[in-house]
């Protein structure tokens, strides 16, 4: 006699936890070789070459608990419970650019004590989660202009607008891009994501058509940082010095690379070597054979991902895990572009392996959410067994 099956609880996929666990090793040891020498000489860092060191293992211990946590989750909860967390975020994140901290010329971030939280970074997560609940519950209206294609192009256009007043354009164009690719694997055809793409595009040039108008001096130095962008041997020691130091570092590190810990563009001459220009560290040092290694590996990473999102058998898991890995793609691509000087430089981080408290903390986070999605499809379909007694013989039953 057989009777409907039950199904236990699916395993994480493992392949992807330990590629994770690796590049959170490495990112590890490659902050403690780019920030070291920057932090002995330092009083404000207590002349502890450790001092990054540790504040990014301690950021590190958080995000692994959170990605554990998030991983243990039935997903089926995360769906229903996505404003537990988008909420608060937004309210971060639409407050930050008038009660944040200014650093750097950007106010994007709050300091509680020795902690500062960057609201844009978890917004990153906020919005995925937020088109992924939408797609899914607008079904087959989601390809329509009016119920599908111009909300979704006003919650994009929301998150990447107050981003860019931050300002944060860097961020801003990984949002865009990042809910494009969701837009897409949602059911858009190629004609309604150009109409989202042209909404969008024409949205964000008002929106800097605006702050050039309430600021214009404040451009001069974004002006200038594109000319360095086009030529920049002729801006090198004004706009142009970091990237000149970055592609100085690539060069000396050659093919095999100058050693681990013998990099020598770290040393002052790079701005924020532990962070946006960690991947320059890591030409240097491990040169292009090392580069490319980990350029491969970190494909194979997001491989991983795309895999995990195509084969859950969710609609909503599918979109958001598509999100999730689409995110890590763009802003990987972003920062070694930008390092190598293929585009502008944006400042944004290189995720797993740069310093930064709220970037590794959503990061993690992230692969969190895509192994409770793995474990949608790693359900294994189990018969529930029971003996039976009878007068003559013991029967097994399956149902």
């Amino acid at each position: 006699m057989k009777a409907p099956q039950t199904s236990n609880k699916g395993k994480p996929d493992f392949f992807l936890l330990i590629m994770t666990l690796i590049l959170v090793g490495f990112g590890i040891v490659m902050v403690f070789s780019a920030s070291s020498s920057i932090a002995v000489v330092s009083s404000a860092f207590n002349h502890d070459a450790l001092y990054f060191t540790k504040r990014h293992l301690l950021f590190t211990a958080v995000g692994l608990f959170a990605m554990f946590f998030i991983m243990n989750l039935p997903y089926k909860f995360l769906r229903k419970n996505t404003k537990l967390y988008v909420v608060p975020v937004l309210i971060l994140l639409f407050t930050v650019p008038f009660l944040g901290v200014t650093k750097n010329g950007a106010t994007g971030w709050f300091e509680f004590g020795p902690i500062s939280i960057q609201p844009t970074e978890f917004a990153k997560l906020a919005l995925i989660l937020i088109l992924g609940k939408f797609i899914i519950v607008k079904g087959e209206q989601f390809r329509t202009i009016v119920h599908g294609l111009i909300p979704t192009s006003i919650i994009i256009i929301s998150v990447a607008g107050i981003t860019m007043i931050q300002p944060d354009y860097g961020s801003a164009f990984i949002l865009i891009v990042t809910a494009c690719i969701m837009v897409w694997s949602g059911g858009a055809n190629l004609k309604q994501l150009f109409a989202v793409g042209t909404l969008v595009t024409v949205a964000v040039s008002l929106i800097l058509f605006i702050a050039y108008l309430n600021n214009p001096s404040s451009w001069d130095y974004r002006f200038a940082r594109f000319l360095a962008f086009q030529d920049p041997e002729k801006y090198m020691q004004d706009q142009s010095w970091h990237l000149v130091s970055s592609l100085q570092a690539l060069a000396h590190g050659g093919f095999t690379g100058a050693g681990f810990g013998e990099g020598i563009q770290k040393l002052h001459y790079l701005q924020y070597p532990y962070n946006d220009f960690i991947f320059a560290v890591i030409g240097e040092e491990f040169g292009f054979i090392g580069s490319a290694l980990f350029i491969l590996f970190y494909i194979i990473f997001i491989w991983r991902g795309f895999s995990i999102a195509v084969r859950c058998p969710d609609p909503h898991g599918l979109v958001v895990g598509v999100g999730v890995t689409g995110l890590f793609a763009v802003q990987a691509f972003v920062n070694i572009a930008g390092v190598t000087g293929f585009i502008p430089m944006t400042g944004v981080t290189l995720p797993f392996i740069s310093y930064g408290g709220s970037s590794l903390l959503v990061s993690l986070m992230c692969v969190g959410v895509l192994l409770s999605i793995s474990r949608e499809f790693n359900k294994q379909v189990q018969p529930k067994v029971e003996v039976v007694k009878t007068k003559t013989r013991k029967e097994t039953v399956y149902y």
